[in-house]
Order: C-alpha cells, then sequence, then structure tokens
C-alpha cells in the first residue's frame, strides 16, 4: 500500500525530511501502512475517543488512527526532525491531530486528552517498560486511559502475559494482571522496520479493569514483588527477610510455603501477602 490519505509513502517523507532513525532514541519506524493501519484496528473502535501515541516519528502509525476514524490523536514526539513531517499528517486532518514536542516521561500527557482515551504506541525501545509501568502505577485507579494498545520487543511482550511458573513470569506480569486483562494480538520480525532491530516484536492489548483484581496497597505489594523477585531463584524467607523478622509467619498465615520461590507464586497469593503487611503495626 503506497498510501492511505494521499499523503507521499513514508519512505519519501524519511527522505524528504532527513529522518535517518537513532538508535540513541531508540528509533525503529514501521514503514509498512498496512501493518500500522492493522495496529490502529487492533486498538477497537477509535471513532468516539482520544488517542494518545508516543514517538510517532515520521507518522505511520499516527496515519493509521486517524484513518481508522481516531477522533483526535495527541502526538507526542521527542525528535524535532520529525515535527515538519507530523506537521503535514496535521494538515492532511483539520483539527484531529495534535504534536507535543518533549519528553514522555516528562509531560503531562493526561492534560492534554479528553476521555476516554486510548493509547496506542509503536514505544521507543528505550523508554517502553517504563512508561507502561507509569501507566499501570497511578495514584488513583482507575486512570485516565481505557485502553493500551503498544508495541514492545517480543520477550517484553511475553513478561507481560506470563503466567506462574513460567520463564517469563515476574514483577511486570503481576502488574499488568492486577489491574488489566492482556493478550498479545499481532507479531512482526525485524524486517518490518528501519532499521531492522536484532529482536522479533509483538503488539499488546491491555484493557483495563475497573478495580483491581485482588485488593492491596499498591506501595507495599511493588516492595514486596520488587524484593521477591530481585532474587527469584531464593526462597521467600530468605528474599523477603528485610520485610521483619517474622516473615515466615506472615508467608504461612496467607498460605504461601516459606520455602517457595518468587515464580511458583501467583497475583492473589501476592496481593495477600501485601495486605497482611499493610496491616502490620
Amino acid at each position: 500500500m503506497a498510501t492511505i490519505d494521499g499523503l507521499p509513502p513514508l519512505r519519501e517523507v524519511i527522505r524528504a525530511h532527513d529522518l535517518v532513525a537513532k538508535k540513541q532514541l531508540g528509533q525503529n519506524f514501521l514503514l509498512d501502512l498496512n501493518l500500522t493501519s492493522k495496529i490502529a484496528r487492533s486498538a477497537g473502535d477509535l471513532s468516539g475517543s482520544d488517542v494518545l501515541e508516543v514517538g510517532p516519528g515520521p507518522g505511520g502509525l499516527t496515519r493509521g488512527l486517524l484513518a481508522e476514524g481516531a477522533r483526535r490523536v495527541v502526538a507526542v514526539e521527542k525528535d524535532p526532525r520529525a515535527l515538519p513531517a507530523l506537521q503535514e499528517i496535521a494538515e492532511a486532518y483539520p483539527g484531529r491531530l495534535s504534536v507535543l514536542q518533549g519528553d514522555a516521561l516528562e509531560l503531562d500527557m493526561a492534560a492534554h486528552l479528553t476521555p476516554p482515551v486510548k493509547i496506542v504506541s509503536n514505544l521507543p525501545y528505550n523508554v517502553g517498560t517504563e512508561l507502561l509501568i507509569r501507566w499501570l502505577s497511578p495514584t488513583i485507579w482507575p486512570p485516565f486511559w481505557q485502553s493500551l494498545t503498544l508495541m514492545f520487543q517480543k520477550e517484553v511482550a511475553e513478561r507481560i502475559i506470563a503466567k506462574p511458573g513460567s520463564d517469563h513470569y515476574g514483577r511486570l506480569a503481576l502488574l499488568v494482571h492486577w489491574r488489566a486483562d492482556a493478550r498479545i494480538v499481532m507479531s512482526l520480525p525485524p524486517e518490518a522496520f528501519t532499521p531492522a532491530p536484532k529482536v522479533h516484536s509483538a503488539v499488546v492489548h491491555l484493557t483495563r479493569l475497573e478495580e483491581p483484581r485482588f485488593p492491596a496497597d499498591g506501595k507495599v505489594l511493588n516492595r514486596v514483588t520488587t524484593m521477591a523477585f530481585g532474587q527469584r531463584r531464593k526462597m521467600l524467607r530468605s528474599s523477603l527477610k528485610g520485610l521483619g523478622p517474622d516473615i515466615e509467619a506472615r508467608l504461612e498465615a496467607v498460605g504461601i510455603a516459606p520455602t517457595a520461590r518468587a515464580e511458583e507464586i501467583g497475583l492473589e497469593q501476592f496481593c495477600a501477602l501485601a495486605r497482611n503487611l499493610a496491616e502490620a503495626p
């Protein structure tokens, strides 16, 4: 597909604006507009939503989101070289694309969006996981977004949906499962990107829960899981001993064997332990 909207093909856009991908910005551009439209469709009906996109680059996914009917797209781009290309897209879709130049880790993006909000992004590899954790860890829940449709390295995507006992299971899977439903909706080979990364990629779709799956204090749960998975090969009575001298009794009180390892324990049990610790004097 050369074009979906009368604008030039993305290779021409990159050439015209000298948009060579920069490794230090985590850039790998997806140039096939068939694929960018497919990613946009995997986010569901966009017609009644504002869509947040982080790292649009030359605007391939941006164009897919707009062509698939997004009410409005707010694109956050750190690289000033991409702004002229994004401005051309804004002119082709009057009033439907706003571009914020800056670092997504520093901007209050929610302030620029009108609910309902969906986040759809081919995230820069170097900030993708940190952004996901931030979106899943606000002070107040439910958050400003309804769903996340995000591109990650395939290994990260597998960590997001991992189950207890699997090689990829860890803190990230727990945090996701606590507050959202997640599934991989699409996989992409390295050659789909320019430049081609050394790894495969995957798109993960997350739908928020209105309440966390099990009650727990988020800060306590975060501390427990950080300690548990920080030494995942150790028994929990060892990896969690910093939580108090009575940690074995607390583990047993919520039905967790002190000799178990973090990778064997499910979300419900971790939440029960977090509640037990939160109630401690």
